[in-house]
């Protein structure tokens, strides 16, 4: 980033050496419960039906306090470049990692909950300057969302998915990035939906692992592999989603504990990790525990557990909700891995991406790709947007 504008400042992250050491402490004085009331000796995601197993969350704490390093992660992310600005009133955080490449296209990635930037931090690089020159390259820009990490916390209600959609677009033009291309998963993909719909004019296209369809849709005419998505998608959010019920609803009250115990905090994300990767018997089958707890120590030391968990009150339901009506008429490149938690039938996404130029199931991957299959999931990115592009002409 050649000259910085006057609104734009350059950030490096640096925690103390007394908010680390507070963390250890705390690790070391945790209170845990009993093991769970199940047969121990079982294998496989039975072992996680009552939550994170005691005996998995022990081994991980004991390594958060005695063999994890939080510099190494804040050396990488001041490697790639980060930078704060000040857009609608609320301070946002974003790694800028441009292209050397002359036909480089500006990028925004925009991550979920409970992810964060660490979602992306390991193929910013890779999509900025890759090694396959036929491949399309991006001047990478990757915001984290109001209330999670450095950027700061709102206020006040209104900070729903269409407000942060506006923000982006905003960044991106203060970038110089008045035309550029989105991609998200989990509410970085409704607010990536929202780019594409609301924002023709300043997105070229979009590339997504959520797809949402309108409400209401009937399973006439669904194959049967769609008709299983549909079901799985329609129990999750029946019998799994007390998570998001909560934090819709009480945000405030889970927030005391995600903010004052590291340990309770490790056990709500790693939970989420566990049920919602491609695994059978444990998130670190396809994930380290350093992208794990690099994930975790960010909600921790900048005290996000509250504040993030906020979009879901401001984004489930209501005026701040993702529109019924929306429709997104530029060109959109859909995956979905056969493991993440909502999977959109074909038909179904069709009746809000109009413009449906590259769909593809995954074989492999959950909910995290980028942490879970991460060349495939950058290479995936890659021709997904190169389709969106030669689509746009």
């Amino acid at each position: 980033m050649s000259g910085l504008a006057s609104d734009v400042q350059a950030f490096e992250v640096r925690a103390t050496d007394v908010d680390l050491d507070d963390l250890r402490a705390r690790l070391a004085a945790a209170r845990l419960p009993e093991p769970e009331t199940i047969d121990r000796t079982e294998h496989g995601p039975r072992r996680w039906r009552q939550g994170v197993p005691l005996t998995d969350l022990v081994d991980v704490v004991d390594y958060w306090r005695t063999g994890y390093d939080w510099r190494s992660f804040e050396e990488r992310l001041n490697r790639i470049g980060q930078f704060r600005t000040t857009v609608d009133g609320l301070g946002i955080h974003f790694l800028h990692r441009p292209s050397p490449r002359a036909d480089a296209v500006g990028l925004v990635m925009t991550h979920g909950w409970p992810g964060s930037i660490v979602e992306f931090a390991h193929v910013v690089d890779e999509l900025a300057d890759p090694k396959n020159a036929d491949a399309p390259a991006f001047h990478v820009v990757v915001p984290s969302l109001p209330g999670f990490g450095y950027s700061d916390k709102p206020a006040t209600t209104g900070w729903g998915v269409g407000r942060i959609a506006a923000a982006w677009v905003e960044l991106m033009e203060r970038l110089g990035y008045g035309r550029f291309v989105a991609h998200g998963g989990d509410w970085g993909g409704v607010v990536t939906t929202v780019l594409g719909g609301r924002f023709p004019e300043h997105v070229l296209g979009i590339h997504t692992t959520l797809a949402q369809a309108p409400p209401g849709l009937s399973t006439d005419g669904l194959t049967e592999t769609e008709r299983r998505w549909a079901a799985e998608t329609r129990d999750f959010w029946r019998w799994r989603a007390a998570y998001a019920k909560q934090q819709a609803t009480g945000p405030q009250t889970i927030g005391y504990s995600l903010v004052d115990s590291p340990v309770g905090l490790l056990a709500w994300i790693l939970d989420k990790f566990a049920e919602w990767s491609d695994t059978e018997d444990s998130p670190f089958e396809r994930i380290s525990r350093d992208r794990i707890l690099d994930d975790v120590t960010l909600y921790w030391l900048t005290r996000t557990g509250a504040s993030a968990a906020r979009i879901y009150h401001e984004s489930h339901g209501g005026v701040n909700a993702l529109d019924p009506g929306l429709r997104v008429d530029i060109p959109s490149a859909i995956t979905m891995y056969p493991r993440d938690i909502e999977k959109c039938p074909r038909p179904w996404a069709q009746e809000r991406y109009r413009r449906i130029v590259r769909w593809r199931p995954a074989e492999a991957g959950g909910h995290f790709p980028s942490l879970e299959v991460p060349g495939y999931f950058v290479r995936d990115v890659q021709e997904g947007l190169a389709a969106v592009l030669a689509a746009h002409g």
